[in-house]
């Protein structure tokens, strides 16, 4: 069990209707329409969501990494974030994939930062043993 010293914050929701339903948040900053992954409808389903919020921790994580190693963070730093929803005979599950880009650095240092999210991240310690991963330095494109 852990020792916490300090609540930091906490997040308070209310969703109803399932994949086919509402969540919103008691600050009133989030109201989301949910709708089943593959369905032509409005809203977002939760594997995208969860995809949205882990990259956003993941990329705090990354700062958080630069940081510690007075490395400068990448004002253009980005993660594309692939969350699949599995289904096999022991039922449903996830898999997710990162590419991470940290424009400016070079990928053994990259690989060394993105080692230290994985172990800082809230989500990626959440989910740790519990979904497959992978976490990779993403491939140079065009700048846009």
């Amino acid at each position: 069990m852990l020792n916490v010293e300090k609540v930091l914050y906490s997040a308070r929701t209310h969703t109803k209707g399932g994949r086919d339903g509402v969540g919103r948040s008691d600050d009133g900053r989030l109201d989301v329409t949910l709708s089943p992954p593959g369905v032509p409808a409005d809203g977002s389903n939760p594997e995208q969501l969860f995809a949205v919020c882990w990259s956003a921790s993941f990329l705090g994580a990354l700062r958080h990494a630069c940081n510690a190693r007075k490395v400068p963070f990448p004002a253009t730093a980005a993660v594309d974030a692939q969350v699949e929803l599995l289904h096999a005979e022991q039922g449903f599950f996830l898999r997710a994939h990162f590419a991470i880009a940290l424009p400016g650095i070079e990928p053994e240092l990259a690989e060394v930062l993105i080692d230290a999210a994985r172990h800082n991240c809230p989500y990626a310690k959440a989910t740790h043993g519990n979904l497959a991963a992978t976490f990779s330095v993403a491939q140079a494109g065009p700048t846009p």
